[in-house]
């Protein structure tokens, strides 16, 4: 169906509540929150019920949601934001006639929607700021998603497509949850909380264990563990562009970037003017690209040479910023102008290049440290101009590369005036690069560059032929003349064979069904085989050498085929793994790469607190290694909400969980990765068994992600069956064995917040801290992209 959009004239109709973000721009929506609106009608509408049903347990919407706005009249419309737990919630209740409205109307239709920056200002301007009135208290809840706005303001309403009503339903009530193209869904049902699954993922704890990490790892982690990433920084790169937010801009500089260093060992993002004091980057990243020719806002320069005292490196493209006694003079003549350039070298030897200059150069000052001050390149003019400086900063490895010759723009830019302009930067692009490279180099990346590999055909596999045949049997029937099966994400077109001229897509992928072709040096059947002990899990298996994702593989055939035939898509490589919030998933070859399908019961212990899914797999990836006898003292541990940890210093897993809510049965795709193989661009399980046999003098062998990955969904199915039996009570004690909070603490709320003692996860899967003189108190993340364990927010109630 097609999309409803409010234009701004019904905008007007609507009006801004006093709580809501839209009229605080700083608070905003965090990432793993839900906007929807709740559609609800007076009690003898159409013989409707008058309320819900008294004999069940009754949920009261406010408790549950903050409202935005409303829209009176009938229906009586309300914007609200929940977290996606609560969102689940509303959404069971609703179905189940338990759900009642603060009004006394009876709630009619729940509908998700995006919230986008285009019409949000205009309905911000419609409402003037008053002092809350005395009756507000009445609209406006003590939600337990009240507290805390997160990343990202958005404002058109676009109202998802509508589920089709069944016939005979005028007495039914209909659950809107998702966009979902056949079915009720309910994206991101739980907290997707994965952002690499092969890269160290943030020294997140903030007891001062960020600050050690670089001495543990040197005192636990010998020589012959091979790294690129010596700084102890997740491989995030991050591009800041003042208050300018063209996307453009942000492309240029990021593709510019990918052409230099390895794009499977780093991450790029863009960090943008309100995340700089808010967000906890500076010990997240390995490098900051300042990319803007604004001036730098005093905070935010603090804040720049905090991320340079802690190790962090700077790369300026014709920035203002500058610090240690070095000075930006304005020369109007050279602006927007191409210039030869000297630049000096690592090795002393010296490349001649044309560039672009900025218009600026550089000069010490009186009270600089010239000990700190390198000169990388002068302008071949008359004046010799500075315009590209090497600096240090502090005792931690600080350093900056500071350049007003725009190294990031080629022959193409639209500053270029002249064909002669254009030639020579031209004839200069390749050493050009080769500077680009070096400076990167210089400054601690790997500049090694990786092919990004074509994708492969899927193969069908599976450990029992019995049930291998009657997956080919239930397809003879569920596929077109074709062999199609056709799906909104990725469509599967079954085939005997495979042959190289057949295309494989993004969109489509064909799928070869006789297992006697099949032959890979990354996985084997044989050892999945002999590991995987089942009744139900990952008996059907789609492996591919690489894809996209492993996470769109199974949408097609989920929903419809029999339990018994547990679905498991494998890839050795992915391309775009998805992680939490938008983040990139990395996948170089020695990961374990895996998306599983589960069915949960609505109404069981597990249904009920859907969260614990992940906890569950981080906990079953740890067993699968730590259960293997000799391997029990491996250092592998599980880091809350979902993540895989060489003790608690480096990520080298997680976990990324999607449910989709049809009738009682939650379908639930289950991604998981975690480096097994692969040293770069942090850590995998091999180091950690290399090391354990240098330290205690064993003989332990090297793990495959074969072996582990069907280990991995056996521990998981033992572990749900006794969670379904026993509640959290049944798996907290192995939980906690493993995990790495025992006796830590954290702050709450912000960087000046109280601190709090972590004792362990309630009965949902949050996290329960002590604060002194509070007691024990359930907490979750604000919704940053970098760092779940910071500036947790205690629920209201």
């Amino acid at each position: 169906m097609p999309e409803l959009v409010w234009f701004l004239d019904d905008l007007n109709r609507w009006s801004v509540l006093l709580v809501s973000p839209f009229i605080h721009p700083e608070k905003l929506l965090p990432a793993e929150h839900i906007a929807f609106v709740t559609e609800s009608i007076s009690a003898q509408t159409e013989n409707l019920q008058k309320g819900p049903d008294s004999s069940k347990e009754i949920v009261k919407w406010s408790d549950f949601c903050s409202p935005l706005a409303y829209k009176p009249g009938e229906p009586f419309k309300l914007i609200a934001e929940a977290s996606v737990d609560n969102f689940s919630s509303l959404g069971i209740a609703f179905l189940e006639d338990r759900l009642q409205m603060d009004n006394g109307m009876v709630p009619h239709r729940i509908v998700s929607v995006h919230l986008e920056e285009s019409a949000l200002k205009e309905l911000a301007k419609e409402k003037e700021v008053k002092e809350q009135s005395p009756d507000m208290d009445a609209v406006t809840p003590a939600g337990k998603a009240a507290a805390g706005r997160g990343e990202e303001e958005k404002c058109k309403l676009e109202e998802e497509k509508e589920q089709e009503e069944e016939a005979g339903a005028g007495e039914h009530h209909h659950l809107h949850l998702s966009s979902c193209h056949e079915c009720l869904q309910l994206e991101n049902s739980t907290i997707e909380s994965v952002k690499f699954a092969s890269a160290e993922n943030i020294p997140e704890l903030p007891d001062d264990c960020s600050s050690r990490t670089g001495e543990k790892e040197a005192e636990s982690l010998e020589k012959g563990i091979k790294r690129i990433n010596l700084t102890g920084k997740p491989p995030n790169i991050l591009i800041y562009l003042g208050s300018e937010a063209a996307k453009a801009r942000f492309e240029q500089v990021k593709s510019v970037l990918r052409e230099c260093i390895d794009a499977e060992s780093y991450t790029i993002y863009q960090l943008q003017q309100e995340q700089v004091l808010r967000d906890p980057w500076v010990e997240n990243s390995l490098l900051l690209v300042i990319a803007t020719e604004e001036p730098i806002p005093e905070s935010s320069h603090e804040q720049f040479m905090t991320f340079l005292s802690k190790g962090g490196k700077i790369l300026g493209f014709s920035s203002s910023f500058t610090f240690g006694g070095v000075q930006v003079k304005h020369k109007k003549k050279l602006r927007k102008a191409v210039h030869e350039l000297v630049v000096t070298k690592k090795d002393n030897t010296e490349v001649k290049l044309n560039l672009l200059a900025s218009g600026c150069v550089f000069e010490e000052g009186v009270k600089g440290d010239a000990s700190r001050v390198k000169v990388l390149s002068r302008l071949n003019n008359a004046d010799k101009d500075t315009v590209i400086v090497h600096l240090t900063h502090g005792s931690s490895g600080g350093e900056a590369i500071l350049t007003q010759a725009h190294l990031e723009l080629d022959s193409n830019s639209m500053d270029v005036q002249s064909e002669e302009d254009f030639n020579l930067l031209k004839m200069s692009n390749s050493r050009r690069c080769e500077v680009l490279k070096e400076i990167l180099t210089c400054l601690g990346l790997s500049c090694e560059l990786s092919e990004i590999p074509a994708l492969t055909p899927i193969f069908l596999l599976s450990p029992d032929e019995e049930i291998h045949l009657a997956f080919l049997k239930w397809l003879e029937g569920n596929v077109d003349a074709e062999g199609l099966r056709a799906s909104s994400k990725v469509s599967l077109k079954f085939v005997s064979s495979w042959e190289s001229q057949v295309e494989v897509t993004p969109s489509l992928m064909p799928v070869v069904t006789e297992m006697g072709s099949f032959s890979s040096e990354h996985f084997s059947l044989k050892i999945y085989q002999q590991h995987l002990q089942t009744k139900k899990l990952g008996k059907i298996l789609l492996f591919t050498e690489v894809t996209t994702t492993t996470m769109n593989l199974l949408d097609g055939l989920m929903f419809e085929l029999p339990e018994e035939m547990g679905l498991i898509a494998v890839a050795a490589r992915q391309t775009q793994g998805k992680g939490r919030g938008g983040n990139v998933w990395l996948s170089p070859l020695g990961c374990a790469l895996s998306t599983l399908h589960i069915s949960i019961p609505l109404h069981s212990n597990l249904g009920q607190r859907i969260p614990f899914i992940q906890h569950l797999v981080s906990l079953a990836v740890v067993e699968a290694v730590r259960s293997i006898p000799g391997y029990e003292d491996i250092e592998l541990r599980v880091k809350w909400p979902n993540d895989i940890y060489y003790s608690d210093l480096m990520k080298l897993g997680g976990v990324l969980v999607n449910s989709t809510l049809i009738e009682t049965t939650f379908h639930i795709l289950i991604g998981f990765g975690f480096n097994v193989n692969n040293s770069n661009p942090t850590i995998c399980i091999n180091d950690l068994i290399a090391k354990f046999n240098r330290e205690e003098g064993t003989e332990l062998k090297p793990l495959s992600a074969d072996c582990l990955i069907a280990r991995t969904v056996t521990v998981l199915e033992r572990l749900i069956e006794v969670f379904q039996e026993k509640g959290p009570n049944g798996v907290l004690p192995q939980y906690y064995k493993y995990w790495v909070h025992s006796g830590k603490q954290v702050q709450l709320h912000s960087e000046d917040g109280p601190m709090a003692w972590i004792v362990g996860i309630d009965d949902y899967g949050y996290l329960q801290v002590h604060e002194e003189g509070k007691g024990v108190e359930s907490v979750h993340p604000d919704g940053n992209s970098f760092d779940m364990l910071r500036n947790l927010i205690v629920p209201k109630h």
